[in-house]
């Protein structure tokens, strides 16, 4: 049991970690890694091929979902539409919208 707790701890580590410092393709190497890391981990520790895929599947979900958190968390500020449909644009929008409906 412990080895699963830090399994998933690990992966949620590296979840945040991703989230916070890198973009999403990095995901592309940090899940693979995190798949991998552990079955290796789970193969020496004595578990069997059909009670690691469900612990493999959880860590893969906890990466996913410290990543979401973590990048939730950096852009807080800039998720807001409410800027898009006025004058004034947000940092990543464009004025005028309601114009090209016209």
């Amino acid at each position: 049991m412990t080895t699963i707790l830090l399994l998933l701890l690990a992966s949620i580590i590296a979840g945040l970690s991703t989230g916070l410092f890198f973009r999403v393709w990095s995901l592309l190497l940090v899940s693979p890694a995190t798949a991998i890391l552990a079955a290796t981990v789970l193969q020496t520790s004595g578990f069997g091929f059909w009670t690691g895929i469900p612990i493999v599947v959880a860590c893969l979900i906890a990466g996913q979902v410290a990543y979401m958190a973590a990048t939730l968390y950096v852009h807080r500020g800039e998720l807001s539409m409410q800027d898009d449909i006025g004058d004034d644009p947000g940092k990543h929008g464009h004025g005028h919208i309601d114009d090209e409906n016209e």
